[in-house]
């Protein structure tokens, strides 16, 4: 994106047009969420006062900190031509048509081919089975929560119990898709952004950043303060994705799992509940194809 002279910081949610409708809506979703206990205010602020510690130093987790391995031959395949960022290649041997494809590819983007034994590779890969084969994934960084909020109307996306990475990578690429400025995911009990995260994204993990909160439910605020309107997706939602006439300022869009939906705090943060009209039999969409229909209306508004 051409570097130009800015518009200047995103204004203060007090400063807004929308504020009052903000105090409205929050009447509206209070009034709409029959049967969904409500937090208390001192409840409310000793559970987002919380100040986690940080993770202790050294602690290993997979989603990013520490080089991820694929293993076996058509995980491995998969990955590399979905162009998953490998660091390596380990292979025990070159006979089978979907090792030589992987060799080639690994070469083709210049990732380290690394020959090694059955038994170093049985080490490296804890004992999984790897049928002569693994690639390890790097790290990936993430971005700071505040940094998604450069531009004059930032759209976030923020997820919620979402603990599969291929619903994570499916709503990376929806959002990369409908111009979001980044993804901001939980730091705990939360996918990652990790090999299967990347598989599914279709590679536009590359263009669009995945901030992690340490609070979810603080980070919100933290971002209402600065001036966005927070909408939560939620089946029990009073208005539909389609009247967001919000959507077109700085906004940020909560989606939560398929199963639990948006957890009790995250729900009762969000300044307003938004449902998308199923006429079907259905009774629930998949985090991912529900993050897409919403952000396409979404879009629609900025546009």
């Amino acid at each position: 994106m051409a570097k130009g002279k800015g518009r200047g910081p995103t204004p203060k949610a007090e400063d807004r047009h929308w504020h009052g409708k903000r105090q409205k809506a929050r009447a509206v979703k209070s009034a709409k969420r029959t049967g969904t206990p409500t937090v208390g205010p001192a409840a409310r602020k000793a559970a987002t006062d919380d100040r986690r510690p940080s993770r202790p130093a050294g602690a290993r987790r997979a989603n990013g900190e520490v080089p991820e391995l694929v293993t076996g031959r058509n995980p491995v395949l998969e990955a590399l031509r979905a162009g998953v960022p490998g660091t390596a290649l380990y292979v025990t041997s070159g006979t089978d048509d979907r090792v030589r494809e992987a060799i080639q590819l690994a070469a083709d983007r210049n990732v380290p081919l690394l020959e090694t034994g059955k038994n170093e590779l049985d080490r490296l890969t804890d004992g999984a089975v790897h049928q002569g084969i693994a690639l390890q994934v790097r790290p990936y960084r993430y971005a700071h929560p505040d940094d998604l909020l450069k531009g004059a109307s930032p759209l976030i996306v923020a997820v919620d119990g979402i603990t599969d990475p291929r619903n994570l990578g499916a709503i990376v690429r929806s959002a990369s898709a409908f111009g979001a400025s980044g993804v901001v995911v939980p730091e705990r009990r939360a996918a990652g952004v990790n090999a299967g995260a990347w598989k599914t994204s279709a590679g536009t993990l590359a263009n669009i950043p995945v901030a992690q909160a340490t609070n979810l439910t603080r980070q919100l605020k933290a971002y209402q303060k600065a001036g966005c309107f927070v909408a939560g997706l939620d089946a029990r939602g009073g208005v539909t994705v389609a009247d967001l006439e919000v959507a077109a300022g700085p906004f940020v869009l909560v989606v939560g799992s398929e199963g639990k939906g948006l957890g009790r705090l995250v729900a009762d943060t969000c300044d307003l509940l938004v449902t998308i009209p199923m006429p079907g039999t259905a009774e629930s969409l998949n985090a991912g194809v529900a993050a897409g229909i919403a952000l396409y209306e979404v879009s629609r508004r900025r546009a």
